[in-house]
């Protein structure tokens, strides 16, 4: 983490068939109301026969949704939580509108700029560092930000070195599969330790690399931080222009406005509970006991969430193995925090297991400066103590007023953060992943060919491949 259209192959007048029985039952009219519907909520003796079932309203739902609704189908989305957004979630925080998921965009990513550009949402750019704050061997010590970026930089550059030629075509990973062979297996920690580095230059890499694994290094995939850095341009300067964005009304903007496009009707607090298929025939149950009958359904959650919910037949060896060991990362916590005063606007980072990884600044308010966090397993984040003490190996002397952690491997719908392939998941997974089972189609940036896991552009490419394999089969 940097500081910084498939059409149906079914006839129209079946479609037209489908919606005469919705109307001789009697079914509620789909809306875009993004509140909690309880009208028109069938129970299994009575399901609702629906266009499409879209499970998860995140940017892979918000996508799917709309191209379905563009291709003449009225699409339903059940999503678990209040809200939508998924891992994306605008919220509030010292008075200051803010990011609790996702935060930031890079002008590399075409597809989000596309969808922005169509609802005529802007971006900002987000604030920059006045002073880095790095570990040296004598403790923490202040760099001016280009020296720390280009020292840092060029360690990113020996670490990522034939990175070139195994994503010779990034949004093709599999392109050069031959090559992957030898370094998909590689851990980041494995290529860590191939590399002839001082005990600072380690914890430099290694703050960042144990973030983007959600603990231990030893988690994530060096092919997949590698995938990152050739789809921004190849070098650790471009990667770090893809947290440089952030969308004027918030990461949820674009969302609503696609939802709003899809006139779908969004069941709001609606967990998915089982999907059975059986007779050219999709069932899907919620905890409620709502029952919904598609020709097909996409579940676009992430990947994580998977094996909570019941699928009749069972899922692929693929889909099995994904959900089984995990996409999202398991200690995802990020954390906003306001400093008192007039704090400069300092970019801090760690190494791996100090209580705070990665800390970059925000805006200045009257009363002092928000940071967000991102924080080690170590950090006991309900200690407001130890909150303290860990900004403060920062910034000494800070008054941390106030805080607000998201601990994302608790939410029971997300079971993780941000997504970040392990070793021998792009070769093990991919293709298969991607395809459907039976009528049942999976979306969502943990499986994304290209942006995967912590970029909601990845989340927008699987959506547009999901919703030409639905239309195909709806």
């Amino acid at each position: 983490m940097s500081f910084p259209g498939t059409r149906s192959s079914h006839p129209a007048d079946r479609r037209f068939g489908r919606r005469d029985l919705l109307k001789t039952a009697g079914a509620a009219a789909l809306t875009t109301a993004l509140i909690p519907s309880t009208a028109g909520v069938a129970r299994a003796k009575d399901a609702a026969t629906v266009d499409a079932i879209i499970i998860g309203a995140g940017y892979a739902g918000g996508t799917v949704a709309r191209e379905l609704a563009l291709k003449g189908l009225k699409p339903l989305v059940l999503e678990a939580r209040n809200r939508i957004g998924g891992r994306i979630w605008t919220s509030t925080f010292a008075g200051a509108q803010v990011e609790v998921g996702g935060s930031w965009l890079g002008p590399q990513q075409t597809l989000i700029h596309k969808e922005l550009n169509r609802y005529s949402l802007t971006t900002f750019e987000d604030v920059a560092a006045e002073q880095v704050i790095l570990p040296g061997d004598q403790g923490f010590q202040s760099h001016a930000p280009a020296d720390a970026y280009n020292s840092i930089g060029q360690l990113f550059g020996e670490f990522y070195a034939g990175s070139e030629n195994y994503f010779e075509r990034p949004h093709d990973p599999l392109y050069r599969s031959d090559l992957l062979a030898s370094v998909d297996p590689l851990s980041l920690a494995d290529r860590l330790g191939q590399l002839q580095l001082s005990p600072t230059e380690l914890k430099w890499l290694n703050s960042e690399t144990s973030v983007y694994s959600g603990g231990p290094s030893t988690r994530g995939a060096l092919t997949g931080m590698a995938q990152w850095i050739q789809l921004s341009g190849g070098s650790y300067g471009t990667y770090s222009t893809t947290m440089s964005l952030r969308p004027t009304g918030g990461m949820t903007a674009a969302l609503q406005a696609m939802f709003n496009e899809s006139n779908a009707d969004i069941r709001l607090n609606s967990p998915v509970k089982k999907v059975t298929e059986a007779n050219g025939l999709v069932t899907v149950e919620t905890a409620a006991g709502a029952t919904f009958v598609s020709r097909v359904v996409v579940v676009a959650t992430p990947a994580n969430v998977w094996k909570n919910i019941t699928f009749s037949p069972g899922l692929p060896a693929a889909h099995t193995q994904a959900t089984t060991q995990g996409i999202g990362v398991p200690h995802a916590t990020k954390m906003w925090v306001h400093v008192q005063g007039n704090v400069p606007a300092t970019a801090a980072q760690a190494g791996e297991g100090s209580p705070i990884l990665l800390m970059v600044p925000q805006q200045q308010l009257s009363d002092g400066r928000l940071f967000i966090a991102f924080t080690g397993p170590s950090l006991n984040v309900a200690n407001a103590a130890d909150v303290r003490a860990a900004v403060q190996q920062f910034l000494p002397g800070a008054n941390v007023l106030r805080y607000q952690a998201m601990e994302w491997a608790k939410d029971p719908y997300t079971g993780g953060g941000w997504g970040l392939r392990r070793p021998n998941q792009l070769l093990q997974l991919f293709p298969h992943i991607e395809q459907p089972h039976g009528r049942i189609v999976f979306a969502g940036s943990d499986i994304a060919k290209g942006w995967h896991g912590a970029f909601i552009e990845g989340a927008i490419e699987s959506g547009f491949r999901a919703a030409g394999q639905a239309a195909a089969l709806a």
